[in-house]
């Protein structure tokens, strides 16, 4: 929960009885290294805040996992077509390492809007991290080289070369593991030159 706290007070501050309802209104869930969080083909009723691990978003493509994204501690997850239009969603969600998630209902977060008018901060600042990351993963595909994807990962979010296996960072940068290595071992080798 202080994860979710710290992140929430960059937009709002809460009071003791503001707390005590958020805490009321919410679940903390542990998901195992690799276990499935979240299935295609549900309607998506929850919203969830990492704050501790690593989930990976990705698509089921003619039997293939095609990996979409990476969520780290203080990031919100939502399958938001399902969720908002109640129709099955066609994302999957798997934690890549111990996983802990602070989960909010739809019902909950109704609740929480009626009582805490300043959660729709919260949900409209959730919906707008999800917006502004879903951009910049597209910008990157049309303007980047595979090469330039690489290097920018390893620039944003370097933990990810340590806690994701390397076909889950391959399949997100658009390109096959030995793609993947051929880059690692050029990007060092101009390094060490």
């Amino acid at each position: 929960m202080d994860v979710l706290l710290e992140n929430i007070k960059t937009y709002i501050t809460l009071n003791k009885e503001e707390l005590s309802l958020l805490e009321k209104k919410t679940t903390k869930k542990t998901y195992h290294k690799k276990e499935i969080i979240f299935e295609e083909g549900k309607i998506s009723n929850e919203i969830y805040f990492v704050s501790k691990g690593c989930v990976r978003l990705f698509y089921n493509v003619d039997g293939t996992d095609k990996t979409a994204f990476f969520y780290t501690e203080g990031q919100f997850i939502c399958a938001g077509e399902s969720f908002t239009f109640n129709i099955p969603a066609i994302e999957n969600y798997q934690a890549i390492d111990h996983t802990e998630l602070i989960i909010f209902t739809k019902s909950d977060i109704e609740i929480l809007t009626k009582q805490l008018p300043k959660m729709e901060i919260i949900a409209r600042v959730a919906v707008e991290n999800e917006l502004i990351t879903s951009q910049k993963v597209i910008a990157s595909f049309v303007t980047k080289s595979p090469e330039e994807r690489y290097l920018e990962l390893l620039k944003t979010k370097k933990e990810l070369f340590q806690r994701a296996p390397q076909q889950y960072i391959a399949s997100f940068l658009g390109i096959s593991p030995e793609t993947l290595s051929r880059i690692k071992k050029r990007v060092y080798n101009k390094e060490r030159s």
